[in-house]
């Protein structure tokens, strides 16, 4: 299954002084943009990348169980400092699929 996962800097773990920024690029930043190079060899990661003019990364990944999903995103250095949300994505033809009963039901009662 594919999930959309969004993560932002959470506004308590933002650095406050040129150390900790330092400490938190090389300790958090760049572990976890290393790992998720790794993640997207193995194609877990599918698409997505750090985000344009703020500390925040956007993937979709590749799970077969939410414990994976779990261990994947928990497993980024960057996880306890960050506020994440997660979507589980469909595809279009099971969203095809899904909608489609309530086509026909729309369409029976349009007849009566």
């Amino acid at each position: 299954m594919q999930y959309l996962v969004q993560m932002k800097l959470a506004a308590h773990s933002r650095p406050n002084t040129p150390q900790e920024g330092a400490t938190f690029i090389e300790g958090y930043i760049f572990p976890s943009l290393e790992m998720c190079k790794k993640l997207e060899q193995k194609k877990k990661i599918l698409a997505g990348g750090p985000m344009s003019a703020r500390i925040g990364i956007a993937l979709i990944l590749q799970a077969e169980s939410a414990q994976e999903l779990d261990e994947l995103i928990e497993n980024l250095p960057v996880w306890p400092l960050m506020e994440t949300t997660v979507t589980p994505l469909t595809t279009f033809d099971g969203r095809i699929a899904a909608l489609r009963p309530n086509l026909e039901r729309l369409k029976a009662s349009l007849k009566k």
